[in-house]
């Protein structure tokens, strides 16, 4: 792309601190930091510090030193208390991540991968029960957000420094494979009910910008193939971005204009590429336009990461202002028995995920909603946007009587025109005939030749010019019955009994088989749902068996040499839920075979049910169109009966001077006959 129209960012709100019984001064400069990275290295030493406070002294929960901590929970406004250190911790670190995502949506567009850092270690290393602000799905969301905006910055730079296309093409589908992640988050109903108000919005954008980076990955695709020189393929990708691009138009109503700025440049760009690249192909190159689902799909590439945090990272806490108070061997020690948990959490996280990803892309390519598999509930019932039409004309009875009214009374003044019309050429056809017949008659008698009556002559040439009027309107009078006509018959359905209604709206005619292939699809796909939720509450599980797993005061007695050893027995706990989860991955395959073999069998259901879907869709839309058309109608009815009113005038008054200039030149051909 020539320039590179940005899209604004997603950025979140900073936590408000409440009741800590810690040093003023420490908290105060903690919690109300400046929105600048200087905020974020404050945040970043009082988290550190906190990390080192909390391994000396007993505050966390129901320990001997904890103190009540409370912090304001976003979306709700509702002030939250734990008597835990770890909660105070967690809440910097989120704030740790909302600065970092507002400095992000600034114009200098970095710090998203620290924020998902930030995120990141807040989700894998503390409880996800503080608030809802910290929940594991409201993480995930904020994740997928924050990564998906950093790759659209490496996007933004990669297009700037022009690099190769195809891999412009990778990024920017990276990016629409994060959004997809964060749509599905937002998508779920636990998490809207969480979000509130902010989660259309965020939703919208996020789609929008699926669509919108999806047509700029195919936009490079079409250029790489240009590049190339397969020109039949660079018209389908172009074509394809176009129709991503407008897609992405439909859903940025209501946003800022710099969006419209954006998507009117990037429309102008590829609707130029596509044009240019069509008219090469069907004079020039005349290579065959492939279909989009025949070429491989763009695969993307993730080029950004969640930066890690470190919290006992001397550069960014500075030195440990507690270290006189325990021995640090113990610390230590605990640091790294948290390092082999993360470890084992992060190797079934790998496993889960992965499988997860295959599921996911299984699940999009076989496009099944287990809760509208067969919509059959649709057929039972008139459609709300129909019955409007319906109700709206049980209280105007006398609709369709005006529409015919309306009709006839155009059609009788156009009659009249055209009559009297007619008249006035077989009036001029017999005065020339009349002409002719004299000539014949006198010959070379005549003193020279004869010129038409200068009132005739006006007269045909009135003639002439009305008829010409009358010949282009009735092509449209013709038009407008031909509408009539359609429309009328819908509107007296409409106007009518509901049950005649419904008996026009097309409903599928299952046989029995069908209804069993539907069923048995329904109980794979619920299967597949349970797989889903039984993985994700043993992955819940693990987590927080991990999190509730402090070793320390074992540690503390532990010989060094012994630790190892230590670490693999406390490690055992994990076993058993650990098998669970192998045999839940296990399962996948079996249960998608068993889906395959189900969707096989109910294609042909789904293609009837399409079909039908599609007739109910156009009868609807057909009826809806014929109720919004009546008031064109008898506005072009009435506009027609004053055009032809005012025509039908002119003529009469044509058609008299018409028959008096005839009367003269025939009162003028008898007395030149008498002499």
């Amino acid at each position: 792309m020539e320039a590179v129209p940005r899209m604004p960012m997603i950025w979140l709100d900073l936590k408000e601190a409440g009741e800590f019984a810690f040093n003023g001064a420490v908290k105060k400069s903690a919690v109300t930091v400046p929105r600048d990275f200087e905020g974020c290295s404050t945040l970043r030493k009082y988290f550190g510090q906190l990390h080192y406070l909390q391994s000396r002294i007993p505050m966390g929960a129901e320990q001997e030193a904890a103190v009540p901590i409370a912090w304001t929970e976003i979306f709700s406004g509702k002030t939250v208390t734990h008597e835990d250190i770890k909660y105070e911790q967690a809440c910097i670190l989120y704030n740790l991540g909302a600065l970092h995502s507002m400095l992000g949506a600034m114009d200098k567009r970095v710090s998203e991968e620290c924020a998902a850092g930030a995120f990141t270690y807040l989700r894998d290393h503390f409880p996800h029960s503080y608030s809802v602000d910290m929940s594991h799905q409201i993480l995930n969301l904020n994740i997928n957000l924050m990564l998906g905006q950093a790759q659209e910055c490496l996007l933004e730079k990669s297009m700037l420094d022009n690099r190769k296309s195809f891999l412009v093409a990778r990024i920017s589908a990276q990016v629409v494979d994060y959004y997809k992640e964060a749509c599905r988050a937002l998508e779920n109903s636990e998490t809207a009910s969480l979000l509130g108000k902010i989660q259309k919005d965020w939703k919208k954008l996020v789609q929008m910008k699926i669509y919108y980076f999806a047509a700029v990955a195919h936009l490079h695709m079409g250029k790489q193939a240009e590049e190339q020189q397969k020109f039949g393929e660079r018209v389908i990708y172009f074509q394809s971005a176009l129709d991503k691009l407008n897609e992405a138009i439909k859903l940025a109503k209501g946003q800022p204009e710099t969006v419209q700025e954006a998507l009117r440049f990037t429309m102008d760009v590829i609707g130029g590429k596509y044009n240019s690249a069509k008219k090469d192909n069907d004079f020039i190159y005349h290579e065959t336009v492939p279909a989009l689902d025949t070429l491989q799909a763009v695969k993307g590439a993730p080029l950004v990461k969640a930066l890690p945090v470190n919290p006992t990272d001397p550069a960014v806490t500075g030195p440990d202002i507690f270290a006189k108070l325990v021995p640090m061997a113990a610390h230590e020690a605990s640091s790294l028995y948290s390092e082999e948990k993360a470890k084992l959490l992060r190797d079934v996280m790998a496993k889960i995920e992965a499988k997860n990803e295959v599921l996911d892309q299984f699940m999009d390519s076989m496009q099944l909603d287990p809760d509208t598999v067969d919509n059959l509930d649709m057929y039972s019932h008139i459609p709300p946007v129909l019955m409007e039409k319906c109700a709206a004309l049980s209280v105007r009875p006398d609709t369709v009587r005006n529409l015919v009214q309306s009709m006839q009374a155009l059609s009788g003044v156009f009659t009249d025109v055209e009559a009297s019309l007619k008249e006035i050429k077989d009036l001029l056809e017999e005065d020339e005939a009349q002409e002719r017949k004299l000539q014949e008659l006198l010959g070379k008698s005549l003193p020279g030749p004869r010129t038409s009556p200068p009132a005739l002559a006006e007269v045909s040439k009135e003639c002439s010019k009305y008829l010409e009027v009358h010949e282009k309107a009735s092509f449209t009078n013709t038009e407008l019955h031909k509408a009539m006509n359609l429309h009328i018959s819908n509107l007296r359905l409409l106007s009518g009994p509901l049950e005649q209604v419904r008996a026009t709206l097309p409903v599928p005619a299952l046989s029995e088989d069908d209804r069993q292939v539907l069923q048995n699809l329904k109980r794979v796909l619920a299967k597949v749902q349970e797989m889903r939720e039984q993985r994700a509450a043993l992955e819940q599980q693990l987590r927080d068996m991990i999190q509730k797993d402090d070793i320390t005061t074992s540690l503390v007695t532990a010989d060094r040499s012994e630790m190892k050893k230590l670490f693999e027995e406390q490690l055992k706990k994990y076993d058993q839920i650990k098998v669970y989860l192998e045999q839940n991955l296990a399962a996948q395959e079996n249960v998608l075979k068993a889906l395959t073999d189900a969707n096989v069998k109910y294609a042909a259901v789904r293609k009837a049910l399409a079909e039908v879907e599609h007739k109910w869709n156009t009868t609807v839309q057909t009826l809806v169109a014929s109720y919004e058309a009546y008031e064109d109608l008898m506005k072009k009815s009435q506009e027609g009966k004053d055009f032809y009113t005012d025509l039908e005038g002119k003529a009469a008054k044509l058609l008299e001077k018409a028959r008096a200039a005839c009367r003269a030149a025939d009162t003028a051909r008898q007395q030149l006959l008498e002499k």
